[in-house]
């Protein structure tokens, strides 16, 4: 079975709008305000890529954890 880039695009942005709308709901019923709540949302949609990006290439650099090298023969 083969994966289409654009299955890995969807996922990724039915995902961020999930996360988002949760967070926003989530603060927006602690604070009782929809401007905190429309606030943490909007930060949260633009500071949350950032972080996973950094957190990707620091995976991909330095952890080498769950890794196998490729045995292969010629």
């Amino acid at each position: 079975m083969t994966v289409d880039k654009r299955r890995h695009i969807a996922k990724s942005i039915t995902y961020r709008i999930l996360s988002t709308l949760t967070g926003f709901l989530t603060i927006w019923w602690i604070s009782g305000s929809i401007k905190v709540g429309t606030a943490f949302g909007v930060a949260e949609l633009v500071y949350k890529p950032i972080q996973y990006y950094i957190h990707e290439r620091i995976w991909y650099r330095w952890i080498k954890y769950g890794l196998k090298k490729n045995n292969v023969k010629n």
